[in-house]
């Protein structure tokens, strides 16, 4: 780390925070954007499973509400 240090030490300001960065962006950025991808696909398929989760306990306590309270059938 401190061999990079002294390398980057005598570059411009514009290597450090510009062309770097540039770089790594065209070498990992299919990377990165497959790992956001399969974060946000994550991420829906949690929400539409908490959603159907929910909308089945809402469904199974309705019937059970209405069931209860008309007797025996």
């Amino acid at each position: 780390m401190a061999a990079v240090r002294e390398m980057l030490a005598g570059m411009p300001w514009w290597v450090k925070w510009i062309a770097i960065p540039v770089i790594a962006l065209v070498v990992f950025g299919s990377l990165i954007g497959t790992v956001i991808s399969v974060l946000i696909g994550l991420l829906f398929k949690v929400l539409v499973f908490a959603v159907l989760v929910g909308g089945l306990i809402y469904v199974v306590r309705k019937f059970m509400s209405s069931s209860s309270s008309r007797g025996d059938w």
